[in-house]
Order: C-alpha cells, then sequence, then structure tokens
C-alpha cells in the first residue's frame, strides 16, 4: 500500500549497502523511472536521459570505469543490483528556447539565470529518490568523478552531448547500512533557512 507523503520526506535517506539476495522488481525499477521522468522540465524540454543498468556485467563495467581506491562506501555501493545513470543535455534545452514560442533564437545560455539542463535532472532524481522510498527500496545520488564521465560515455556508447549529473543506486536496504555524512551532525533550524518577507 502506498505511503503517505509525509512519510515519504521522512524515510527518505541515502542508502550506501545493499541486501545482495533481493532483486529489484521491473515494476518497482519502472515506478521509479516513471517519477523521474514526471518531473518539472522547463518548457517541457524533457532533456533528461536515464540509462538504466541492471546486469551484473554492466554494473561491474561501470564501476571497473569509475572506481578509486577501495573503501568501505565503495564495497557498500558495489551491492546495488540497480545503476540508474542521470544525464541531460543542455544543447536539447538550447534548441528548445530558440523555438517561436520561446524566441531566444541567439541560443545564449547566459540568458539563464540557472542552467535549467541541471536543475531540471535534479528534480527529476529527487522524484526517483522519493519513489524508490515508497517502493520500499533505498536509493542513494553520487556524482561520478570528473576525469572518468569520458570513459563512462565511451563505455556505455553515451552520445558527446549528454552531460552526466549523476547517478542513482537502488535496491533493498542490508540491515547493517554504511554511514554517510556525520551520524551527528545536526539538522539546521528552518529559521535560520527560511526567509519572509526579508533577509
Amino acid at each position: 500500500m502506498p505511503m503517505e507523503f509525509g512519510q515519504v520526506l521522512r524515510r527518505r535517506r541515502m542508502i550506501r549497502s545493499y541486501d545482495e539476495t533481493r532483486a529489484v522488481p521491473p515494476q518497482a525499477i519502472d515506478a521509479v523511472l516513471t517519477a523521474a521522468l514526471r518531473a518539472p522540465s522547463a518548457g517541457f524540454t524533457q532533456g533528461l536521459s536515464l540509462l538504466v543498468l541492471t546486469t551484473a556485467a554492466d554494473r561491474e563495467a561501470f564501476w571497473r570505469l569509475t572506481a578509486e581506491a577501495e573503501t568501505a562506501w565503495l564495497r557498500g555501493m558495489r551491492t546495488a543490483p540497480v545503476l540508474i545513470l542521470v544525464w541531460t543535455s543542455e544543447e536539447t534545452y538550447l534548441d528548445r528556447y530558440a523555438e517561436p514560442d520561446k524566441g531566444w533564437a541567439d541560443r545564449d545560455p547566459s540568458r539563464w539565470a540557472a542552467p535549467y539542463w541541471f536543475v531540471d535532472a535534479g528534480m527529476a532524481s529527487m522524484a526517483a529518490l522519493l519513489s524508490a522510498v515508497d517502493q520500499e527500496l533505498g536509493a542513494c545520488f553520487f556524482g561520478i568523478p570528473t576525469d572518468r564521465i569520458s570513459a563512462v560515455r565511451e563505455g556505455f556508447q553515451v552520445p558527446a552531448s549528454q552531460l552526466s549529473v549523476g547517478v542513482i543506486s537502488l535496491g533493498y536496504p542490508a540491515s547493517a547500512g554504511i554511514s554517510g555524512s556525520p551520524p551527528r551532525r545536526l539538522r539546521k533550524p528552518a529559521s535560520s533557512l527560511v526567509h519572509h518577507g526579508t533577509w
């Protein structure tokens, strides 16, 4: 039964170790991907692309192309049965906003106060992370080291126009998780982050 949205928000965590004995059902993967594709898209550009790695061979190829020194984090993340590589295309957004209904025919990226190709990809990633919780899965968002992105593009035949945003690991959480940020780091109070009327 689907969770209440507030419960999904409270339960969302970055999971760094997965139960290797449990495969993720295809319908759960589809639900996460569908959520990502339903996220907002500036100008309905739909410049997001997702590369889904579910076979052991594909996942091992990814880690071989990206992994650096062996760490506890890496050992935990290697247990994820699903990796979703998130890509976006600046060119697609510039093309879309040069169309007649938008009218920025010069395709100048400096017109954008924020690069919405990354903003939209971030929103899609959050939608995927929340959907993972709703599917009773664990997930973690992490980046590909910048010096390894070209190798990943080549290894998985990703077009050069695609910009790497990050990766979402997906699976059932292991009973003994690997911590990320220090567990005693306190959440900042909303009063220090939310400003009403003036800063």
